[in-house]
């Protein structure tokens, strides 16, 4: 099965309440990265055990580890939870850039250092979301 595939899989197998926010947003980060390569995570480790929830990711960019070692990730990813879900928007180095700046516009939603995680696109902004999103992707791309 290829990655488009298991990402309509995914999708698709969603509740009903959440599958049209996952395509909705699905369909927004590709916008915004029409170009970027997609990525599809099942969660699973090397024995094949559930270590987190199946991701979407999108884009491309090198984490650098402080060991000096780095690997290939998606810049934006994104996943069901069992409260809602969650955007990820990875190589931010400032961890208190995102609320700093959307919180306030962005609506119900917690934020990490590179998490975003809501109940369901009607509690949240999702102009402010998809600036979010653009700015972490304007970060990786420039690394």
């Amino acid at each position: 099965m290829n990655i488009q595939e298991q990402i309509k899989d995914y999708i698709s197998g969603q509740p009903e309440t959440k599958r049209g926010d996952i395509e909705t947003l699905h369909q927004l980060i590709l916008k915004v990265l029409p170009e970027g390569k997609l990525w599809f995570e099942d969660g699973k480790n090397s024995e094949n055990k559930t270590v987190s929830n199946p991701s979407i990711g999108y884009g491309i960019y090198t984490i650098k580890y402080a060991n000096g070692k780095s690997r290939e990730f998606y810049q934006i990813g994104m996943s069901a939870n069992t409260t809602g879900i969650s955007i990820y928007i990875l190589g931010i180095e400032d961890k208190t850039y995102l609320a700093q700046t959307y919180g306030k516009e962005l609506g119900k939603a917690s934020m990490t250092g590179y998490c975003i995680k809501f109940k369901s696109l009607k509690d949240i902004n999702l102009d402010v979301l998809e600036a979010a999103i653009r700015y972490g992707v304007a970060v990786t791309s420039e690394k």
